[in-house]
């Protein structure tokens, strides 16, 4: 089972996440568990305090080291993970390596790993260094806090852990799985608004429908994401 963790000073964030889709099912059938920690409970500041003005000057405030070490430290406790190697700690950051399909699959094989939401102008550089396994980022863009980033990170673990999607080739055949973007799908009707479904794929020839959807995959990437295309190449 995965034990997923999140720091944050927001929890009430997290409480519908499990309510929904194969995400729900996952946790109904004991394949992870969520556990949401306020890290203000972990303060021993006044009134739960945990940033402080950024030294140096500059505008916003700076999430404390102190808060973090001890959320961090307290979980860490509490999970008792034998192997090291799978227990990680993740900080959702604007400054991180961009989160692809591949890091989402390293996550979740481990056993336990614990995420935290940075806030304001980002945290401590301390937090980082001497706690932090790994930074991810979403995308080069800025959000007000790192909830809704590791809400991604979440859903993109979960469905990939044995027993949460259905079939098996559902997670082989989509997008990235083969480094390119995935083909266009089609359902009925085979008429809509005067465009018909591709022939090829009412032919019933396997072979074919699969060479076409390769076909497919490689154009689009090339249009779209050159780059992955490069990478695939």
């Amino acid at each position: 089972m995965l034990i997923i963790d999140v720091i944050t000073i927001f929890p009430d964030m997290f409480k519908n996440i499990v309510e929904y889709g194969v995400i729900k099912e996952a946790f109904k059938k004991n394949i992870c568990q969520l556990n949401v920690y306020n890290l203000r409970d972990f303060s021993s500041y006044k009134h739960g305090r945990v940033d402080d003005r950024p030294y140096g000057g500059g505008p916003g405030m700076v999430l404390m080291p102190g808060p973090i070490e001890n959320a961090v430290n307290s979980i860490k406790r509490k999970n008792r993970i034998d192997k090291k190697d799978k227990q990680k700690v993740l900080l959702l950051s604007a400054s991180g390596e961009r989160l692809v399909q591949s890091k989402l699959k390293y996550f979740s094989g481990l056993e336990n790993i614990i995420m935290i939401c940075g806030r304001y102008e980002g945290i401590d550089q301390r937090v980082v260094d001497l706690l932090v396994d790994a930074e991810v980022s979403i995308g080069d863009f800025v959000l007000t806090g790192g909830e809704l980033p590791v809400m991604i990170v979440i859903d993109g673990m979960i469905r990939l852990l044995p027993g949460v999607v259905g079939k098996k080739e559902s997670l082989e055949m989509e997008s990235f799985e083969r480094g390119l973007l995935d083909y266009p799908q089609y359902t009925r009707p085979g008429v809509f608004r005067g465009m018909d479904v591709p022939k090829v794929l009412l032919s019933g020839d396997h072979k074919t429908i699969k060479n076409w959807r390769k076909s497919k995959s490689e154009e689009i990437t090339r249009k779209i994401r050159p780059d992955l295309f490069d990478k695939e190449d």
